[in-house]
């Protein structure tokens, strides 16, 4: 079944992680650079990038050259293998992703329906023990239930665990919604995450936040200005990050190249990263057939089956002068047939791409 048969898919893989993580909880209690080309989705989205720069291809080189992938730099987001999690256990689940060439791993909570009960330590020391990483986590923002396992909610909690594990980087995959949609309403969410970026720093670890494609979508009583421009500039640099999920920033240019009244507003998630690469530690690398029959756009693929140009993508960013190991680069499908397989074909794609001489 597609990812997409469902009404709204974005809000069901919303709400779908955001159950996941509470379960989890309870258990747990230089401007643009001229040479570097945009990279964008090829075939369904022809909206122009600024400047005037067209779509990439997808093609990718493989073959001679120095990898594009930095080396210790590719991770997982369990999220994808939360099936295998909740029969397996994670000892069997990070065996396999020591095999096919992960260095690290993102969490999406710390039991993921697990069998057997699990500690932190315990938790750790198995990720270590083969070879893993563990770099990063998601939680929730906010909850209407006082003792939920969020940022709101228990902001002391969910740095201690992140500290107990070694992650230096901790986040969130909800949007900035909190107060609603308009200008003011992601200010307010902007000095929240502020808040938490402060704790997060004063633990030496970074606060992020993760986006799906509403992010770029407009605020309700302003439709010139753009939501993640506003979280952009509201939130301080040194304090708050992104974790560009780069399929998701995709799905949104396709979606909201133009605002409400018609008029164009063309975008390229690339130059996002390209303008402030310091606030991007952190990437989803997802990938996506062009389908512009979907209202997302794209129709999720394993990694190397879609049209995102990748070895483009990740040149770009790695190319950045002091940036080839500044960043990580977390594989991720939301719903894949075969975990494990997608587990293994991402990594055999990402580790093939090699820069263009």
């Amino acid at each position: 079944m597609s990812r997409f048969s469902q009404p709204d898919p974005e809000l069901g893989h919303r709400l779908s992680r955001r159950g996941m993580l509470g379960v989890a909880a309870g258990a747990t209690a230089a401007a643009l650079l001229g040479a570097a080309a945009p990279a964008t989705a090829a075939s369904g989205n022809t909206t122009a990038a600024p400047g005037g720069a067209t779509p990439a291809t997808a093609s990718g080189t493989k073959g001679r050259g120095r990898p594009v992938l930095p080396p210790g730099r590719l991770g997982i987001q369990l999220y994808s293998l939360r099936d295998k999690v909740s029969t397996l256990g994670f000892g069997p689940v990070f065996a396999e992703l020591e095999r096919y060439g992960y260095d690290e791993v993102e969490f999406a909570g710390y039991t993921q329906g697990s069998a057997g009960p699990i500690t932190l330590a315990q938790l750790k020391r198995l990720a270590r023990d083969h070879g893993l990483n563990p770099i990063g986590s998601h939680v929730g923002y906010y909850s209407d239930d006082p003792n939920a396992y969020t940022f709101a909610q228990n902001l002391t909690k969910v740095l201690d665990d992140a500290q107990a594990l070694g992650l230096k980087h901790i986040g969130t995959a909800s949007g900035p919604f909190r107060y609603g949609s308009t200008v003011d309403a992601w200010k307010r969410a902007a000095e929240d995450f502020n808040t938490y970026g402060a704790a997060a720093r004063a633990r030496g670890m970074k606060f992020y936040q993760h986006n799906h494609s509403e992010e770029f979508s407009f605020a309700t009583d302003n439709p010139k200005a753009r939501l993640y421009d506003i979280l952009l500039k509201e939130t301080d640099p040194d304090l708050v990050h992104l974790e560009m999920d780069i399929y998701w920033a995709y799905v949104g240019q396709f979606r909201f190249s133009k605002r409400p009244d018609g008029t164009p507003a063309p975008f390229e998630p690339l130059h996002y990263v390209l303008r402030q690469p310091d606030r991007y530690p952190l990437f989803h690398v997802k990938d996506g057939e062009s389908d512009p029959s979907n209202p997302y756009g794209y129709n999720m693929t394993d990694v190397g089956d879609g049209d995102i140009d990748y070895q483009r993508f990740i040149s770009a960013v790695t190319r950045l002068r002091g940036h080839r190991m500044a960043h990580h680069w977390q594989a991720e499908h939301d719903n894949p047939a075969e975990s494990f397989t997608f587990a293994r074909r991402s990594s055999a794609h990402l580790h093939s791409l090699r820069e263009k001489c």
